[in-house]
């Protein structure tokens, strides 16, 4: 908790990475490192679980069981209306939004976080994660959140490892180290919102020594939590190495009522289905393999129940998605912050294509709108679309 004597210059430095373009973005989220596929599916149980097509979390049924991971930088209006158009999301979440920041915001500017553009008037169910280690403050956005935005869900934020939300202001999975806290976190917020639902995204501990996920997340539970998402690494991993799903299986034996969504290394529709199945979780959790390839979500809905998957968008198709996707940023930034976000996004998109080292530099010379757009889609015509991610190209769903 932060002493009152810090407080401004703490809250100064919640804004500065609430609205810093570079703060927790690109630099948070590094793409899905490329291992073999055996290296990903080691050490698996041998049986599988029977998988429901449907969790609940609190009131809300959602089906199907697959989430769209929160990150900042990239899950904002534009790409969530994205994954809408593509289908098979069973439930999506804005950027992480920083509490403090958004009752400075408000009080100094009558003004809102713009994370939350477009959030009033976008399709149920969406959830929006808030950060902060200040239960009061947590808690008042949180009714804010609710009265204003009516939001189907709202997330708290234990799993962030930047080093600017952890050791810069005590945030994030920075709390893994102290499941009491969480513990009252989660409390305040549940006796504020109920009977909207609040979850939490979290790791396996801060670090290899210090794996409190099982503990935290039966904390979670007693105060009221009606989920957990759970990411397969700890805080000093960052996304190094290999998520671990096992111990997310072991969270899920840990907790009596509530679910458990795990989260890493999802690289294909495959995978995702495969995971799910093989440790008995309740849902999957999918981050940056949705920036490469926006439609696994729909590819997973389709093999969860048991049809094949849809045919890959077109390259005029995914051309059609891109120029969408840029012309709500710009409606929302204006042109040139739209242009960087885009620029962001595509670096990822484009990955693993060939040819898609030269379009990221050609990109980064181009400033007009028209001119990215149109190297996009010469390039789009031009290439081949891997199926998959490289390293995860096994398309074979347990059963």
């Amino acid at each position: 908790m932060f002493s009152s004597t810090s407080e401004q210059a703490n809250t100064s430095r919640f804004n500065m990475l609430e609205h810093h373009p570079n703060s927790v973005a690109s630099n948070t989220i590094p793409p899905l490192m490329l291992q073999p596929a055996g290296e990903i599916r080691k050490c698996l149980p041998c049986e599988a679980n029977p998988v429901s097509l449907a969790v609940r979390i609190g009131p809300l049924e959602i089906s199907p069981p697959l989430f769209q991971a929160p990150m900042a930088g990239y899950s904002n209006y534009a790409f969530r209306q994205l994954l809408r158009r593509l289908g098979g999301v069973g439930l999506l979440c804005t950027e992480m939004v920083s509490a403090r920041g958004f009752l400075e915001l408000d009080r100094r500017y009558g003004k809102l976080p713009e994370r939350l553009w477009g959030v009033r008037e976008e399709p149920r169910p969406v959830a929006v994660q808030i950060w902060d280690n200040d239960p009061d403050k947590l808690a008042q956005v949180a009714e804010r959140l609710v009265e204003d935005f009516h939001v189907s869900a709202l997330d708290v934020n234990f799993g962030c490892p930047a080093e600017q939300i952890t050791k810069g202001v005590a945030c994030g999975a920075y709390l893994l180290k102290d499941p009491e806290l969480v513990g009252r976190i989660v409390s305040r917020i549940v006796r504020t919102v109920s009977p909207v639902p609040v979850t939490a995204k979290m790791r396996l501990g801060y670090t290899d020594h210090q794996l409190t996920a099982c503990e935290v997340a039966r904390v979670i539970e007693q105060a009221g939590g009606s989920a957990v998402y759970v990411h397969g690494r700890t805080a000093q991993q960052k996304y190094r190495g290999t998520a671990n799903w096992e111990r997310i299986a072991e969270v899920k034996a840990a907790v009596r009522r509530i679910p458990v969504i795990g989260n890493g290394d999802i690289r294909s529709a495959a995978d995702a289905v495969n995971n799910l199945k093989r440790y008995g979780l309740d849902g999957v959790m999918i981050g940056r393999a949705a920036l490469f390839r926006p439609w696994i979500f729909r590819e997973a809905a389709a093999l969860l129940a048991g049809k094949a998957p849809p045919p890959e968008p077109t390259p005029e198709e995914q051309f059609d998605l891109i120029r969408e996707q840029y012309e709500v940023l710009i409606g929302q930034f204006g042109s040139p912050k739209a242009t960087v976000l885009m620029k962001q996004f595509l670096c990822r998109f484009i990955a693993f294509r060939p040819g898609s080292k030269h379009l990221r530099v050609n990109v980064l010379h181009l400033s007009e709108p028209h001119e990215i757009l149109e190297a996009v889609r010469r390039f789009l015509l031009q290439t081949e679309y891997p199926a998959c991610l490289p390293g995860s190209c096994d398309s074979t769903v347990v059963d």
